[in-house]
């Protein structure tokens, strides 16, 4: 499998990324086997959220043989540094690991999120603390708004950025 490096984190990340929305509602057998199968053909970066179900309970055990040798995303949809520890903690210890590869703050959308995510008591706060201590090695965000993923950028030296390009929009 081809790998590319990501953003400015240094890793080289398969062209192929397992979306742990995949083993969402599978019983444990099933996201044993797609997650072997992913292994087997050279996937090496693993993505997850809270948000979709089950999923990072499922890819928690699934990927506890491979977690050495792969790379874990998480992403997070809560704003506040309080939430977000919370929210943070839990990851780490549903998916198994000590630490995340790739951390980000999930669907930047409004100028709200911005003020409340870069304010006092902002998720920022959790996750450069979290990137000191080493829970997570970097930290990115996805947005689907140009303006809000512009202002980000300029407020924060972020390692990666997840944003959306549909070619047949721009046709």
């Amino acid at each position: 499998m081809e790998r590319n490096l990501f953003g400015k984190t240094g890793l080289l990340l398969s062209k192929v990324v397992y979306g742990g929305i995949i083993s969402m509602n599978e019983s444990r057998t099933d996201s044993d086997a797609y997650v072997s199968y992913a292994i087997d053909a050279g996937v090496n970066y693993f993505d997850v959220a809270p948000s979709y179900g089950d999923a990072q309970e499922k890819l928690g055990i699934s990927l506890k043989p491979y977690r050495n040798n792969v790379y874990l995303a998480c992403k997070t949809a809560q704003r506040t540094a309080f939430e977000e520890r919370k929210e943070l903690e839990n990851s780490l210890a549903t998916l198994f690991t000590d630490h995340f590869d790739i951390y980000q703050l999930h669907a930047l959308s409004t100028p709200e999120d911005l003020d409340t995510v870069f304010g006092k008591d902002g998720a920022m706060e959790t996750l450069i603390k979290a990137k000191s201590d080493g829970l997570i090695r970097n930290i990115g965000f996805s947005a689907h708004n140009e303006d809000v993923a512009i202002k980000a950028l300029l407020t924060y030296d972020f390692d990666s950025v997840l944003f959306p390009v549909n070619f047949a929009q721009s046709l």
